[in-house]
């Protein structure tokens, strides 16, 4: 009856996006979010791919795009810079040792995908790098003295208008005034500045808790403390801490740390609490609920941070960074995933308990 009469086509023409073959919709809509490695071993699948994640252009999107910690870099014994995959098959760099740099080097900080590097002659220079593209820059000498273990964080944020990272580089070194002072790099004008704010504290930074958040960058304190400095006003704040290591979840600080084999997580909430009115309810630090039980064996401290970044001697949390925290006791190391409620043993690693462990993201970030 109706075998005569032609089909409407309801789905466009043959030019819309729903007629493209699986491997362009793939290439189109999902290569971007793959990290560094998994996009390498996708260089085998077709000349179109290689070519794509291959140009500059596709490198900034896929820095836009892919924002997931991969793995860990650390100093091994020997003080060879060294990486812990959180998934072997799908992250990882070229050279862990990262021995592209012109001298040896001490990790001391990394943001979205760029690793700050510290050189051990000379002025003990600092370069930024990216490990996946083994670009780096050297910076200049800064104007400061930052002391042997300075207190350095990389601040980061890709941009969907900068084809080149534009970063800062933040450190806090004593002053001779008897508190802290900030020197500033930026990539911007390849300079650094020192501010004029003087934090007057008798409080003493732990160098490697460091940690960017919204604009703002934190360091632990010895006694439970926190010293923040906001980047936009250039104004330092000194806050009460929670319990355990810093790190950021949902675009928030949070403090982290095991307790009776319950994984307790503390979000800063309000970074005004001690001016409120008396009586008033509002809290520093919300408590995430419910907890989260961790089926490892650690052990627990009330200190469980005493050591900055990596509390060695306590175990319990060593970095917190989105849904992934890594767990150690002594060199014995484990992920944890807060979004599948699932753990992974890590293994053992030859590493140098006084020295830092920084999260790091598997980008293709140019410099």
């Amino acid at each position: 009856m109706d075998r005569g009469k032609k089909l409407t086509n309801f789905y466009g023409n043959k030019n819309s996006k729903i007629y493209m073959d699986l491997k362009d919709i793939v290439r189109e809509n999902a290569l971007r979010f793959l990290p560094a490695k998994s996009l390498f071993r996708c260089f085998g699948v077709c000349r179109d791919w290689k070519h794509l994640i291959s140009t500059p252009f596709f490198a900034h999107n896929q820095s836009n795009s892919f924002h997931s910690v991969s793995g860990f870099f650390y100093q091994s014994q020997a003080g060879v810079p060294s990486f812990m995959s959180l998934d072997p098959v799908a992250y990882g760099v070229p050279d862990p040792s990262l021995k592209f740099l012109p001298e040896p080097v001490d990790i001391r900080s990394s943001c979205k995908g760029l690793l700050c590097c510290q050189g051990r002659t000379g002025y003990k220079a600092y370069y930024i790098c990216n490990p996946v593209t083994k670009q780096w820059e050297k910076l200049p000498k800064p104007d400061a003295d930052h002391g042997s273990d300075p207190a350095v964080v990389l601040v980061f944020e890709p941009s969907l208008l900068n084809f080149t990272a534009d970063y800062k580089l933040v450190c806090a070194f004593p002053s001779e005034l008897d508190g802290y002072e900030f020197e500033i790099y930026s990539s911007e004008k390849r300079s650094w500045i020192i501010s004029r704010e003087i934090c007057f504290s008798e409080r003493k930074l732990m160098p490697k808790s460091g940690i960017h958040v919204n604009g703002t960058v934190y360091w632990q304190t010895m006694g439970f403390g926190i010293t923040a400095f906001d980047l936009i006003s250039e104004r330092f704040q000194l806050l009460d801490s929670a319990v355990g290591t810093l790190g950021m979840r949902n675009g928030k600080l949070c403090s982290a740390y095991i307790h009776a084999q319950n994984l307790v997580v503390n979000m800063l909430s309000n970074t005004h609490s001690n001016t409120m009115q008396m009586n008033s309810h509002a809290k520093m630090w919300e408590e995430m609920q419910p907890k989260i039980h961790v089926d490892i064996s650690l052990p627990a401290s009330s200190n469980n941070n005493a050591s900055g970044r990596y509390g060695y001697g306590h175990g319990g949390v060593v970095f917190i960074g989105g849904d992934v925290v890594l767990l150690g006791n002594g060199n014995k190391f484990y992920s944890y995933d807060m979004k599948k409620r699932a753990s992974k043993d890590l293994g053992e690693l030859d590493i140098d308990t006084q020295a830092g462990i920084v999260g790091y993201v598997n980008s293709l970030v140019e410099l």
